[in-house]
């Protein structure tokens, strides 16, 4: 199984929009960062037809050292969440959807 990289992502942009390589990656640094922003500032990000990403926090819990059985306090953190939309994940699994099911739940 292949893996995308930013540099895959980068020759996609090339050979499909036609900006140079270098405009390719500027724009998507971009996209990136854009992402990355809002969710730093725990906004969610959606990308229609794609799906979701969100930052969900978790409170401090405990937890055991699977070695020794101790019980640990596991800290509060966030963790990042994405969530497919039904139109990924249709076409991930080969199915088809209806269009106006998409649009109901999207």
């Amino acid at each position: 199984m292949e893996t995308v990289t930013r540099a895959s992502l980068i020759e996609q942009i090339y050979q499909q929009v036609g900006l140079s390589r270098k405009e390719s990656s500027v724009l998507l640094e971009d996209v990136l960062e854009t992402v990355m922003d809002a969710l730093e500032r725990g906004e969610s990000v959606k990308i229609s037809g794609f799906g979701t990403f969100s930052v969900r926090k978790k409170g401090q819990r405990s937890g055991r050292n699977p070695k020794t059985g101790e019980e640990v306090p596991i800290l509060p953190r966030s963790v990042l969440v994405f969530r497919p939309s039904q139109l990924l994940r249709a076409e991930v699994n080969h199915e088809t959807l209806d269009a106006e099911a998409e649009h109901d739940h999207d």
